[in-house]
């Protein structure tokens, strides 16, 4: 996974670098615990069985760490998600879960070939 990789992916990476202290290692390092398939499952698990509150946690404490890394192309439908659950509003999230996967994914994918694991 190279810096070039995520910014073509929409990452603004000169940004995440920076509130890295500047440390592109530490960026790049941090990146796979962004992504980590655990805290997506468990925000998309919260809303489907209407735990809004738990769900709320979930989203806030992901849209943290996406905008720290600031990989906006995930950080966009966490975003809309939190400020939704903010509210406790009861909506259909199906959309933006759909969108926040898609957009994990690609990233996913960079670090999968990276590893050597077959799509």
């Amino acid at each position: 996974m190279t810096i070039k990789e995520l910014a073509d992916l929409g990452a603004d990476t000169n940004e995440g670098v920076k509130r890295c202290a500047g440390n592109e290692a530490f960026y790049l390092m941090m990146i796979p615990k962004a992504i980590d398939a655990g805290r997506y499952k468990n925000l998309e698990e919260s809303i489907n069985v209407g735990d809004l509150d738990k769900a709320f946690e979930e989203a806030h404490a992901l849209k943290g760490i996406l905008a720290n890394l600031s990989l906006t192309p995930i950080l966009k439908p966490v975003d809309e998600i939190t400020e939704l659950l903010r509210s406790r509003q009861q909506t259909d999230y199906s959309g933006l879960i759909s969108e926040m996967w898609d957009k994990r994914n690609s990233f996913e994918k960079i670090l999968r070939r990276d590893k050597g694991v077959d799509e």
